[in-house]
This record gives structure tokens, C-alpha cells and sequence, in this order.
């Protein structure tokens, strides 16, 4: 059953714990979103590939990045990603190689396979990047620099599904 005309776009943003990358491209895409009208007509979210964080807010570190940036991730609560989230989602976005291979393995059907996406693969000014790095282990500094990462390929993303968008609405 297809979902209703007027039903939201709905993206999952996808890292490995759910409490650094991926609540930054929730952040990032949903500001895009926002800043040109559309908040009610996409869904962002985020989610990790393993359960070890449940439950917790975003990493210090990513909240602070995200602050200075002038975004919100204070109300981020990591989930793990389960098989629900190919059925409610229409794309399914790995922040790095590993995550998009994870993604591809739990896909059920073509249909889930053709959800998921490398988030780097839509930015041109990746230039031949794949993976947005882990900041995890890393200073403060890093996580600016991934935030910029995040912010370019997230930017390329939404001009790429905007119009597609606000034809659906």
C-alpha cells in the first residue's frame, strides 16, 4: 500500500551508536527543512546500528558542535535501527561504508535494499569520500569538522529532494 498523497517524506540517518553523527544529520537535514517552509512535509531521524547507547542523549561533544552551529540537539534520545524503520522511512542514509553495509545485509526485500544510501554520495565537494569519520574518539575539533562534513552532504541531499517534495505537497 502506497503511503497518502500528502503523507511527509520520511529519511533515517543511520551511524553506529546513534549518539554523535547520525543526531547530527537528524539536526542538519530537519534545519533544511524548516528553513525553506517544508518542516511538515519532511520527517528526519536517526538511529544506530548497534543498542549500546539507548536511550541516551547525543554524545556532549556532538550537542556542543551542534550549539555553536546555532542547531538544537538537545531532545535527541539514541534508538537502535530496527527492520520497522525500512517500512516507515523512504530513504535509509549510512553515514559510512560500514553502516551502509550493515543496512544492506538487514534489508528483507529490494525495496528495503533501494532505501539505503551512503549520505557522502550525495555531496560533489566530498570529493571521492565515503565515510564521514567517527569523531567518537577524537577531540572537540573533530566534531566541528564532521558537523561541516554533515552540513554539505545533507545540503546536497535536501536540493536533491526538494522539488520532488514540494510536488508531492
Amino acid at each position: 500500500m502506497s503511503p497518502p498523497a500528502d503523507a511527509p517524506f520520511r529519511v533515517v540517518f543511520v551511524c553506529t551508536g546513534n549518539i554523535c553523527r547520525s543526531p547530527m544529520a537528524e539536526v542538519v537535514f530537519r534545519w533544511f527543512a524548516e528553513s525553506v517552509g517544508m518542516g511538515g512535509r519532511v520527517v528526519s531521524t536517526s538511529a544506530g546500528t548497534g543498542d549500546w547507547h539507548v536511550g541516551e542523549r547525543a554524545d556532549r561533544r556532538t550537542i556542543a558542535a551542534l550549539q555553536r552551529h546555532d542547531y538544537d540537539g538537545g531532545a535527541h534520545r539514541a534508538r537502535q535501527f530496527s527492520y520497522r524503520d525500512f517500512d516507515e522511512n523512504d530513504l535509509v542514509i549510512a553515514l559510512d561504508t560500514g553502516h551502509e553495509r550493515v543496512l544492506h545485509e538487514w534489508a528483507r526485500n529490494e525495496d528495503d535494499e533501494g532505501k539505503v544510501a551512503l549520505l557522502l554520495s550525495f555531496d560533489a565537494n566530498a570529493n571521492g569520500a565515503r565515510d564521514v569519520p567517527d569523531p567518537y574518539y577524537a577531540d572537540p575539533e573533530m566534531f566541528d569538522e564532521v558537523l561541516g562534513m554533515i552540513e554539505s552532504a545533507c545540503r546536497a541531499l535536501f536540493r536533491q529532494l526538494e522539488p520532488a517534495i514540494r510536488a508531492a505537497g
